[in-house]
């Protein structure tokens, strides 16, 4: 099992990144959350198999078609445990 925790900025708020990327986690089995930053930025942790967990952090890098990111930042964490994936505001 791995975890990580990514922190996407650019123009990711108001683009459906939240909801595209709870919906690829969620299909890939994944647990963790997506939520909105105040300062405009979009943070997310997955949890799950190593290969799957990379897979969502590769579509970070580009996110929906409407997204630009300039830039992602990822931090491995120790897995929590968590069982399903959550959006949050």
């Amino acid at each position: 099992m791995k975890r990580v925790r990514v922190t996407v900025e650019g123009h990711v708020q108001g683009v459906f990144y939240r909801a595209t990327c709870a919906r690829l986690a969620r299909d890939a089995g994944l647990a963790g959350h997506v939520r909105n930053l105040p300062d405009g930025r979009v943070e997310a942790a997955f949890e799950g198999p190593e290969a799957d967990v990379d897979r969502l952090v590769e579509w970070c890098r580009t996110g929906p078609e409407t997204a630009r990111v300039d830039e992602v930042e990822i931090v491995a964490e120790q897995p929590s445990g968590d069982r399903e994936f959550r959006v949050s505001r």
